[in-house]
């Protein structure tokens, strides 16, 4: 349960099992929170920021309804935005092989973002990537015209007589200049920052430590434990959760009374398929996917 304890750094980010969606937030070290829903949505993350006190930091993954929930639940809490999730991105719009040299720059450049550890390093990298914007300018200015029977790109509109031709450039360009305005990409090197952590560890960049951690627990536990019913496998999900925080209960303890005399199982609905993770921790319109429509949220502590 919250306790009250203003945490340094939160690292939150989402994993989905089927038509669910489980948010998780972490100090680094322990599970503190989580929350079911049916997608990463401003008023399931609101449902875990409104249970504690607002942190130094946050370490996100970038999707909107995050972005919007730290906004309005900790208006005062500086992000920092996962460098491997910006990777993620940069990778989806270019491959691992650009064809064009401008791709093999950027996807290099990121790469080189991983490897920052201090101001100086930092404040190059910036110089490295304005100087890469200047370098490519006129490329990503060029156009396509439709008289010329150009192929035309899916988000491009029918009545539209002229596109960017390098779409990909562009929405990188876009993703990084949002960071950069933002202020969301080297918080974590921000000395006041720095002088202001309780454990004197180093600000957390990534949200490797979820990854590796909860995320990669529950998916052993799904994969161990095939077939489950839905209403099971979130409870299992609970128990494994809990087991990870700084102070588990004893699986006794989350025995309640109705759990000795189950009522009578309903005739089956297509939600009790069995359930398991899928690929891929986030899901936001800036990562490029979809979404459904309805909030199915559950609190988990």
């Amino acid at each position: 349960m919250p306790d009250g304890v203003v945490h340094d750094v939160i690292i939150l980010d989402g994993t989905y099992f089927q038509s669910w969606c489980l948010l998780i937030a972490t100090d680094g070290h322990h599970v503190i929170d989580w929350q079911w829903c049916d997608r990463e949505k401003k008023i399931a993350w609101q449902q875990i920021l409104d249970r504690w006190p607002a942190p130094m930091m946050a370490v996100i993954d970038g999707g909107s309804g995050l972005h919007s929930a730290l906004a309005e639940s900790w208006p005062d809490t500086r992000i920092q935005r996962c460098y491997f999730h910006i990777f993620q991105v940069v990778r989806r719009h270019h491959t691992f092989k650009p064809r064009l040299e401008a791709g093999k720059e950027i996807l290099a450049l990121t790469r080189a973002l991983m490897k920052v550890s201090d101001l100086d390093e930092a404040v190059a990298w910036l110089v490295e990537y304005q100087n890469w914007e200047t370098r490519w300018d006129g490329l990503m200015r060029l156009r396509s015209y439709a008289r010329n029977n150009a192929l035309r790109p899916v988000n491009v509109p029918a009545d539209r007589t002229w596109w960017y031709t390098h779409q990909s450039l562009r929405k990188t360009r876009t993703s990084f200049r949002k960071l950069i305005r933002q202020d969301h990409l080297f918080t974590w090197l921000d000395p006041e920052l720095q002088s202001r952590t309780l454990t004197g560890e180093p600000l957390a960049r990534t949200t490797s430590s979820l990854e590796g951690g909860p995320n990669r627990a529950l998916k052993e536990l799904f994969r161990r434990h095939r077939g489950l019913p839905v209403e099971h496998a979130r409870r299992a999900a609970e128990w494994k959760l809990d087991s990870l925080t700084s102070h588990p209960r004893h699986p006794w303890s989350l025995v309640r009374p109705e759990h000795y005399n189950p009522p009578p199982r309903r005739p089956p609905h297509p939600d009790d398929d069995p359930i398991g993770p899928v690929m891929g921790t986030d899901f936001s319109w800036e990562d490029g996917n979809g979404i459904q429509k309805g909030w199915g949220g559950r609190t988990g502590h």
